[in-house]
């Protein structure tokens, strides 16, 4: 299934004119423009415009309600009595904990703004088209106000002076889709309703009606219930991008690129469908319920009511992913880029994105060998995607990769190394030195130290050549990114989610990339051997310690070196702060010893495996194998003595599962140090 582009003019009518009713305004309603308000309010949400324009309105009217209440009744988790305050409470409001993500500042992301000054430099003829597309996600507010308003562009100059449009992705970018389209359109087409904000309470007998006189009395909108916004068809229309060619010269060549699909990898994951193989589908999870997690304790959603019912579950407006990066540069410069938020709100939403990066989006396992007779070791890692898109998703910088390092267990001393960081901390030693001129292939097995596995993204001008610019994007050289649960590659949306490049789609044909050993589709996981030579004076009773580093960096300097060439305000602004933050984030960490194989861990009793025939997919069991012995090395072998697999298992009395995908005929298996045993697989 293709990307659905919208290629119909967005048509709205006029916002309705504001209500005014002051005296019925909560006394300590937050608006920039009244003086009224003490100092300790403005410090609170200053800096969120309470203006309106034609289609929407700021952040800072709705702060008024849904930030944080001074007199703790509403934005209170745990809250069981609308008459009783709880100081001690913990704080849920909206505004705090939005303000410091990198949706809130979409619109002053200096990398971003670096990457379109960049794409207008090369093609300056494009550049009111492009500007125009790149501001309907990052600054829509003013984009569709504009648009709205009858102009046929939107520029990033009036986007600087428009404090909607520098609101970035705010409350009414969300909040305000209209609910008939949303997941129908993408690349930024999206589409408002004029005077209704959706929310997800009020939609059902046993959630009480919404109390909609304070919104239509000071912002103008009903409040109205719709499940769109706790679904992921609220963020599909710009995490999924298409983007229009452009040859070397700035021609249109008439060719789509689609630059992300966040969404439509989710589409093709074990986490979107309603229905899994004709049953409900117990896994299903949206978008929100990793970056907006919900929780059971009943909120009062608006302060200056205490009459109000608390609501249940409520989304926490967390809304972050993995790039700590930008928000650390972010934090560490608020005043400079014009920011609201402050150093401890950033703090806590980079808390919360390490959180998700480290805890919830990668699971790996190491299993290791050290054979003193040839001083080599042998390790099989296993990594596991765990989010419902693919890993790394978004904009083509993102990258992980592995560094696997041996080590001496005493001292420390590395004695090969595969993946590590340059002196800088920056870059990928083996890997990054030729720029963007080639790119690391997809890995399989790894035996020196200049192979390293990374997972990414490589685009390709129409020369074939790999480029940063996305409106010369024309082809896809590489894409070994991590699939999610369930992907499949006869899904109807494949076309816009492939996995790319000879070596990683033979390894998903043959292998098993997101390949379980029963040949099914779907495990969300890659597994990679690394075979390394100690050195030749390594003492032989010292057994190596495996470390493995999976690292996580949202903007390589291989993907932005080229950029700083271009003289432009943007990109020197962002690349005087872009070398102190650029450094990857660790995603997480194993130290494993690998096991001895000159241990003795056979039985004393010779070992030997029924059902012998064995059939595929059936379980091959052992006798005279103690169920307590240590790790071991197995080995199978297809009738020409070719290894078809090998890896380490924790004993193997409960038997040893026959790929469901051979085929039928002779292979042989060696155990440790048994003899080979010649298994028939019918």
């Amino acid at each position: 299934m293709k990307f659905k582009v919208a290629t119909s003019v967005l048509a709205v009518a006029g916002l309705a004119a504001l209500l005014s009713a002051a005296g019925r305004r909560p006394q300590y309603l937050h608006a920039n423009t009244r003086p009224e308000l003490t100092a300790a309010h403005r410090a609170a949400y200053g800096g969120l415009p309470d203006t309106s324009n034609s289609l929407f309105t700021g952040s800072g009217k709705c702060a008024g309600c849904h930030a944080s209440d001074p007199n703790h009744f509403a934005s209170i988790a745990g809250q069981t009595s609308p008459a009783t305050p709880m100081p001690d409470g913990w704080d849920v409001n909206v505004t705090d904990d939005w303000r410091s993500t990198l949706m809130a500042n979409s619109a002053k992301d200096p990398f971003w703004r670096a990457k379109v000054a960049h794409e207008v430099a090369i093609n300056p003829g494009h550049q009111l088209e492009l500007e125009d597309k790149c501001t309907s996600c990052h600054a829509p507010l003013g984009h569709f106000a504009a648009h709205h308003d009858g102009q046929e562009f939107y520029t990033m100059a009036e986007m600087v002076l428009d404090s909607l449009a520098l609101d970035g992705v705010s409350c009414n970018a969300c909040h305000q889709q209209d609910p008939d389209l949303t997941g129908t359109t993408f690349s930024g087409e999206l589409h408002f309703s004029e005077d209704t904000l959706y929310g997800p309470y009020g939609g059902s007998e046993d959630d009480p009606p919404l109390y909609n006189l304070p919104m239509n009395t000071y912002v103008g909108y009903e409040p109205v219930y719709a499940d769109y916004i706790t679904k992921s068809e609220a963020c599909a229309g710009c995490h999924s991008l298409i983007t229009q060619t452009a040859d070397l010269e700035g021609n249109p060549t008439g060719q789509d690129y689609i630059e992300q699909a966040t969404y439509h990898e989710w589409l093709n994951s074990r986490y979107a469908p309603e229905q899994w193989e004709g049953a409900p589908n117990a896994l299903r999870q949206e978008c929100q319920g990793c970056h907006m997690p919900s929780i059971d304790d009943p909120v009062i959603i608006s302060s200056g009511y205490i009459f109000l019912e608390p609501r249940s579950p409520y989304g926490l407006h967390y809304l972050v992913g993995a790039n700590a990066a930008m928000l650390r540069l972010m934090r560490d410069n608020v005043e400079n880029l014009g920011l609201s938020a402050t150093e401890a709100q950033f703090d806590s939403t980079i808390a919360r994105t390490l959180d998700l990066l480290q805890n919830e989006s990668l699971d790996l396992t190491v299993d290791a060998a050290y054979d003193p007779e040839s001083l080599s070791v042998e390790a099989d890692l296993a990594l596991v995607n765990l989010t419902g898109h693919k890993f790394p998703s978004g904009y083509p910088a993102r990258r992980i990769w592995i560094e696997l390092s041996l080590k001496h267990p005493t001292t420390g001393a590395v004695v090969w190394s595969s993946g590590a960081l340059t002196e800088d901390g920056l870059s990928i030693a083996g890997a990054d030195e030729a720029g963007l001129s080639s790119f690391e292939p997809h890995h399989t097995t790894i035996t020196t130290e200049n192979q390293v596995q990374i997972y990414e993204l490589v685009i390709a001008d129409v020369t074939g050549s790999p480029t940063n610019l996305l409106e010369r994007a024309a082809t896809t050289l590489k894409d070994n990114r991590l699939p999610p649960l369930g992907f499949t590659t006869d899904h109807e949306v494949y076309d816009t989610t492939a996995v790319v490049g000879a070596e990683v789609e033979s390894d998903m044909l043959f292998g098993d990339f997101n390949r379980g050993e029963d040949g099914q589709q779907g495990t969300g996981a890659d597994r990679i051997r690394y075979e390394m030579a100690l050195p030749s004076d390594w003492p032989v009773d010292v057994t190596p310690e495996v470390e493995v580093n999976v690292w996580y960096q949202a903007m390589p300097p291989r993907w932005v070196a080229d950029m700083f060439d271009i003289e432009a305000d943007a990109i020197a602004d962002f690349e005087a702060l872009y070398w102190d933050y650029a450094a990857p984030d660790l995603v997480t960490s194993q130290v494993v010893n690998p096991v001895n194989l000159s241990t003795p861990v056979h039985a004393t009793d010779e070992m030997a495996f029924y059902p012998n025939p064995v059939r595929r997919g059936q379980r091959l069991h052992a006798t005279g194998w103690s169920a307590t012995d240590a790790s071991v090395e197995c080995v199978w072998r297809d009738a020409s003595g070719k290894v078809l697999k090998r890896f380490i298992s924790q004993g193997i009395s409960s038997g040893l599962d026959i790929p469901a995908n051979w085929s039928a005929g002779i292979y042989f298996l060696q155990v440790g140090g048994q003899p080979v045993q010649r298994i028939v697989v019918e």
